[in-house]
């Protein structure tokens, strides 16, 4: 079973109208966002919820509650926030004793950020907070471009394919080899075409996951976070696919 497009209301980037006019303003030589009266610019921001055993936690953005009640799995839609140098972050458990982690987050306006929670794999658990900064602009035309970042503690590291159609595991170059656990890929581009994105232990070609068909036809980004299954082995892993740029 897997996780793709779990969401708290849904995957897919927020297309904000307050973009489109700042690309506009700039296009007809008029004067920044800033400028434009009545107009307030703002930053994009999401959750991805990547913990492997910290407790449900509420992240609150400048001590406004922005997701509540959230775990692994869980994926927000981006929301606008007020851009700032120095943005409070704070993830804090929603019952029981778990410390609340917080980080200062520059947020610029018309930026994309992910606040991305993991936790320290121990019995006594703490989250981890990262702010991320995401990709905004389409990939090149005729290609895709996907971040990837392993959270899969049991699996461990990871190879990642892009299988096109008629094509199998072992007939492909994979796209990310010897993924670690806790590493990240910066954006990755490569070119578009319906394939099946195969995670496998590192050296290995037997599927610890495989996708479904994803038809890429150009210019997306992703961001896709490898974790561990919440069944018991089947499949080992599993993948959150979160829409950057459609």
């Amino acid at each position: 079973m897997a996780l793709e497009k779990q969401a708290g209301g849904g995957l897919g980037t927020v297309k904000l109208a307050a973009f489109t006019i700042c690309a506009l303003l700039t296009a007809f030589g008029l004067a920044g966002c800033q400028t434009v009266q009545g107009f307030t610019p703002t930053a994009l921001i999401r959750v991805i919820d990547a913990s492997y055993i910290a407790p449900a936690a509420n992240v609150y953005i400048e001590n406004q509650l922005f997701a509540g009640n959230i775990g692994q799995g869980y994926v927000s839609n981006y929301g606008t926030v007020t851009p700032s140098a120095a943005a409070t972050v704070k993830v804090a458990p929603v019952t029981g004793t778990t410390p609340a982690v917080s980080a200062a987050a520059t947020l610029n306006a018309s930026t994309q950020h992910t606040v991305f929670i993991t936790d320290n794999g121990q019995s006594a658990t703490q989250y981890v907070l990262t702010v991320l900064e995401d990709q905004q602009t389409a990939a090149a035309s005729g290609h895709s471009a996907f971040r990837f970042l392993n959270q899969a503690p049991r699996t461990g590291a990871v190879d990642i394919y892009m299988v096109p159609s008629g094509s199998t595991v072992a007939d492909s170059i994979p796209l990310v080899t010897n993924l670690a656990v806790g590493a990240s890929t910066a954006y990755i581009s490569f070119t578009s075409a319906t394939v099946t994105m195969v995670i496998t232990p590192t050296g290995l070609i037997t599927p610890s996951y495989t996708s479904a068909a994803l038809a890429l036809t150009g210019g997306e980004v992703r961001t896709v976070v490898v974790v561990d299954s919440q069944l018991t082995s089947n499949p080992p892993v599993q993948a959150l696919i979160a829409d950057d740029v459609d």
